[in-house]
C-alpha cells in the first residue's frame, strides 16, 4: 500500500514547518547568545566573589605575619617567664584581639620555658581546656628553674584580664624546643610557615607562622591558625550552595576544605596521625586531581579561572596563590563552583522566553490546524462518499458545495462514479462487485508445534545497578548491551522474540527452519558471554556499570505462532521448553555459573562443545528434575 496521509496533516505540517524554519533559528540564536552572556556574567560574579573569599584568607595570614613581626621587636619578650609575665600576657591578648581568626600566640625559650595565650571564643577550645564560665583567654606557662622542678600551669582570665582560675598541669613533658615551629626557626634563622601539624596544648591540626626574636634568635614567637578556622574562612556558600573551596600545599596535598564533613574527616585523620595522609585525604574531593593538573599548566601557574568538566558536570575553578610575605610558598586556594548554579537564574529567564516563543509557535500550529480543517472538511465528506460507494451504497445524494473549485470538480467525478457503479451492480452480483471495489487480504500466522532451542539471558543485580545510576545512564548502558546481543543473535540465526526488562528471549528453528538450532544456540551463548566480557571492560574504563550476564539454554517442543486477541496479536512460543530455559537462566545464581544448558541441548551437540556436568536439580514450578550442564566452550578442530 502506498503511503498517504490526510490533507489537513499535509497542510498542518507545511505551515508548522514554515513557522519552525523562521522561528527556530531566531529562538536558537537568542537562547545561545543569552546562554553565553549568562555564562560570562556568572564567571565574572564567581571571579569577584572567589577573589574576595581568597583575600579574606590571605588577610588572616597577613595579620598573623604582621603580629609575629611586631612581637619579634619587643624587648620585654626576651626574658623567659615568669619574668614580666603580666606585660607579656597583655601583649599576647592584644594580638589575639586584633587577629580574631588566630587561636593562640606563644613564645618558646632556649631553656625550655614557654608562654602561650589561647583565645577561648570557640566552644571546642573551651571544652578541650575545660575552661570555666566567663573565660576569654587561657594562659599556659612553663617555667624551668635551675633546679629539677618545673612549674607548669594553665590559667584562665576574663576579657578584662582578671584571673578566674588556675590549675597545675602535671604532665611536664611538653618542650617547645622539640616542636616543629621552634626547630624550623632555629634552623633557618628567619620567619617560617609550618603545618599542618598537631598542636601540643589543644591537640588539633594547625598552621603556624613563627619568627625569631630580633634581639635573641633563640627565642621563637609563633601564632596558630587552626585548620577548623581555615575551613570557616573558606566558606563558599555565598557563591553557591554547592560551591566548595580548599587549600592545597606546594606538593598538591589537601590542607583544609570548606565542606564541614570533609574537614571533619581531615581533622580526624590528623588526630590519628602526625604525618603524611595525602593519599587518603586527597580522595575526599574528586575535583582535587583536576585542580592539581590545572596548577601544573603554565597558563594557571599564577592563578586564574578555568572551565572544566568532571563527574558529568561543568564547573568553574578559580585558583589563586595564598603565600604571604614569602611564607606558605606554593600553597594555593581553589574554589570550585558548578556552572549551572551560576547561570541558573539567567537560564530561568531564557527558558521563560523560550516557553513564550513556543506558545506563539503552538498558537501558529493551532491556526494552521484550523485552516487545514476548513480546507479538508469537504475532502473528508468526499472520502466518506467514496467509502459508501465501496459498500455499494449508491443511492443518489446531494453533495455540499465547497468554496474550492477543485473539490467541486472531485465531487462531480464521485457522483459520476456512484452512478456508474450503481449501473454496474445492476448486471453483476453485488458480492462480486464489493470484492472488486473493496478487496481485503489477511495474513494469519497460525500457531503450530515444533522443536526449538530457546535462550534466556539476565543481568546480575540489575535492580541495584538501576538504583545506583540515573535513568539516562541505565538506558544508554542497556541500549549498547541490547544492540550487542541482538547483533550476535542475528549473526547466529536466532530470532529475538522479546525483550523482558533487562532480559532477552531468543529462539532458533522458528520462524525460520534451522536443523542445527541447538548448535547455533550454544555458539551464540558463548559469543554473547565473550562480547559482554569485552563490553564490561569498556564500561569499567568509562565509569559505566558492569553487566554480569547469565544464560539459560534448552531444546524441546513448543507451540510457536501468533497469540492474543483478534485486534492484537503477538508472535511468540509457549510450553514447558520455554519455562525450563527461563528457570535454567535463574539457576546460574545458585550454582555460581554463567551458561547452563539442559541435557536435551547437551545431547544434541555433545561432540562439538565442552560441558561440565552438574547433575539433576529441581526446577521451580516443575515436578520433574532436570539434568543440568554448564557450557564451558567449543571444541576446536
Amino acid at each position: 500500500m502506498r503511503w498517504s496521509k490526510p490533507l489537513r496533516l499535509h497542510l498542518g505540517v507545511l505551515v508548522v514547518a514554515s513557522l519552525l524554519c523562521t522561528s527556530a533559528p531566531i529562538i536558537w540564536m537568542a537562547f545561545s547568545h543569552g546562554s553565553e552572556a549568562a555564562v560570562s556574567a556568572g564567571a565574572q560574579q564567581m571571579r569577584a566573589m572567589s577573589l574576595r573569599l581568597i583575600e579574606g584568607y590571605r588577610n588572616t595570614l597577613q595579620g598573623g605575619t604582621e603580629a609575629v613581626a611586631l612581637a619579634s621587636t619587643l624587648p620585654q619578650l626576651i626574658s623567659p617567664p615568669p619574668e614580666d609575665i603580666k606585660a607579656k600576657q597583655q601583649f599576647f591578648q592584644e594580638v589575639l584581639r586584633n587577629v580574631p581568626n588566630a587561636t593562640s600566640v606563644y613564645a618558646g625559650y632556649p631553656d625550655g620555658s614557654y608562654l602561650q595565650v589561647i583565645n577561648t571564643a570557640r566552644r571546642d577550645v573551651r571544652q578541650t581546656l575545660a575552661a570555666p564560665d566567663g573565660t576569654a583567654f587561657a594562659i599556659r606557662m612553663i617555667a624551668r628553674r635551675p633546679a629539677a622542678d618545673i612549674v607548669s600551669t594553665l590559667g584562665f582570665v576574663d576579657n578584662d584580664a582578671k584571673p578566674i582560675a588556675e590549675r597545675t598541669i602535671e604532665d611536664t613533658s611538653f618542650d617547645p624546643r622539640q616542636r616543629p615551629w621552634y626547630r624550623s626557626v632555629i634552623q633557618d634563622g628567619a620567619p617560617v610557615s609550618v603545618g599542618p601539624y598537631i598542636t601540643g596544648t589543644l591537640n588539633v591540626p594547625t598552621l603556624t607562622i613563627a619568627a625569631p626574636l630580633r634581639d635573641d634568635g633563640k627565642v621563637v614567637l609563633g601564632i596558630n591558625i587552626h585548620l577548623q578556622t581555615v575551613s570557616r574562612l573558606l566558606d563558599a556558600a555565598e557563591i553557591s550552595p554547592r560551591a566548595r573551596a580548599y587549600i592545597i600545599d606546594a606538593d598538591g596535598n589537601l590542607v583544609a576544605h570548606s565542606d564541614p564533613d570533609i574537614m571533619s574527616r581531615i581533622i580526624a585523620l590528623w588526630s590519628r596521625t602526625s604525618g603524611a595522609f595525602a593519599t587518603t585525604a586527597n580522595g575526599f574531593d574528586p575535583s582535587l586531581k583536576t585542580v592539581v593538573r590545572l596548577r601544573q599548566d603554565p597558563a594557571f601557574a599564577g592563578g586564574g579561572l578555568a572551565r572544566v568538566d568532571f563527574d558529568g558536570e561543568t564547573y568553574l575553578v578559580q585558583i589563586a596563590p595564598v603565600s604571604v610575605s614569602g611564607l606558605f610558598t606554593g600553597s594555593v586556594a581553589a574554589i570550585v563552583v558548578p556552572l549551572a548554579d551560576l547561570v541558573a537564574e539567567a537560564h530561568r529567564l531564557l527558558v521563560r522566553n523560550l516557553f513564550i516563543a513556543a506558545a506563539l509557535v503552538i498558537a501558529g500550529v493551532g491556526a494552521s490546524v484550523l485552516l487545514s480543517r476548513m480546507v479538508s472538511r469537504s475532502l473528508y465528506r468526499l472520502a466518506d462518499e467514496a467509502r459508501r460507494i465501496g459498500d455499494l451504497d449508491v443511492g443518489e445524494k446531494p453533495m455540499a458545495h465547497s468554496w474550492i473549485s477543485e473539490i467541486n470538480t472531485l465531487a462531480n467525478a464521485l457522483a459520476a462514479s456512484r452512478h456508474a457503479i450503481g449501473q454496474f451492480a445492476l448486471y453483476v452480483p453485488r458480492e462480486v462487485v464489493r470484492q472488486i471495489v473493496n478487496p481485503e487480504t489477511r495474513a494469519i500466522v497460525r500457531a503450530k508445534r515444533q522443536d526449538v532451542t530457546v535462550l534466556f539471558t539476565d543481568i546480575k543485580d540489575f535492580t541495584t545497578i538501576a538504583e545506583q545510576h540515573s535513568p539516562e545512564e541505565v538506558v544508554d548502558t542497556l541500549s549498547a548491551y541490547f544492540e550487542l546481543l541482538n547483533t550476535i543473535a542475528e549473526r547466529h540465526g536466532g530470532a529475538v522474540v522479546q525483550y523482558l526488562g533487562d532480559s532477552i528471549f531468543v529462539m532458533w528453528n522458528a520462524p525460520v527452519d534451522d536443523i542445527s538450532h541447538a548448535e547455533h544456540g550454544c555458539r551464540c551463548a558463548l559469543a554473547m558471554k565473550a562480547a559482554v566480557d569485552g563490553l564490561n571492560e569498556a564500561n569499567l574504563s568509562n565509569g559505566r556499570p558492569e553487566l554480569l550476564t547469565r544464560f539459560g539454554l534448552h531444546t524441546g517442543p513448543a507451540v510457536v505462532g501468533s497469540f492474543g486477541a483478534i485486534s492484537r496479536q503477538q508472535y511468540t512460543a509457549m510450553g514447558d521448553t520455554i519455562n525450563v530455559a527461563s528457570r535454567l537462566e535463574g539457576m546460574n545464581k545458585e550454582l555460581n555459573t554463567s551458561i547452563l544448558v539442559s541435557a536435551a541441548t547437551r545431547d544434541a551437540v555433545a561432540d562439538r562443545f565442552t560441558f561440565r556436568p552438574l547433575g539433576l536439580a529441581p526446577v521451580k514450578g516443575r515436578a520433574e528434575k532436570v539434568d543440568i550442564w554448564e557450557l564451558v566452550g567449543e571444541i576446536k578442530d
